[in-house]
């Protein structure tokens, strides 16, 4: 297969299209869409999330060192991309669209009610990389939607209709391939 040869870019898609809230829970609040979002490490569990300088929320995290991020879902699709064009300097995005600002158990950034995940973060440092400064965050805790929980406690997330974001457009979650270790994972007896 031919390939053609571009500048450097970012082509790492599908990625996760999250919400993340920050302020100060019954203050100044905001909620902003990111896709340049990830894990860092497992122990001791860390994330990062890369925002631009301008944007309003910068500041706010800046300020209070915490957000969180939520993880969206199939309904929630509007209201991602609407609070990804529009500024919370100049409207109240939770108002806007609806969303629901909950009261997180670890930090002072609102949690959003209608999002299955949101985890809660610490900033531990900023990296200043170009276009976008990589705030790298602790996790202090996770809430997750009970309705998710199967009858043993098993979080089923991917019942929840996860919405992705791949090359300006969203997506959802598709059909499951397998599991991991699936690939090496020895058959039964009789087989």
């Amino acid at each position: 297969m031919a390939k053609q040869f571009w500048k450097p870019g970012n082509m790492l898609y599908p990625l996760p299209a999250v919400l993340v809230s920050c302020g100060i829970f019954g203050e100044e609040v905001n909620a902003f869409t990111v896709a340049w979002t990830g894990t860092i490490c497992t122990n001791p569990a860390m994330v990062y999330i890369s925002v631009r300088p301008e944007r309003y929320s910068y500041d706010l995290i800046k300020k209070t060192g915490e957000f969180v991020i939520n993880l969206t879902t199939k309904k929630l699709v509007k209201e991602v991309d609407y609070c990804g064009v529009r500024s919370g300097r100049k409207e109240n995005k939770f108002a806007r669209t609806k969303l629901t600002p909950e009261k997180a158990n670890k930090v002072k950034a609102p949690l959003i009610a209608q999002c299955p995940v949101s985890i809660e973060c610490k900033v531990k440092e900023v990296k200043k990389l170009g276009s976008h400064h990589m705030f790298i965050a602790d996790v202090l805790g996770v809430n997750v939607e009970e309705s998710y929980l199967d009858a043993k406690g098993k979080f089923e997330l991917n019942r929840s209709d996860l919405l992705i974001y791949s090359h300006g457009e969203y997506y959802n979650m598709g059909k499951l391939l397998g599991s991991f270790g699936y690939s090496v994972k020895k058959k039964g007896k009789g087989r």
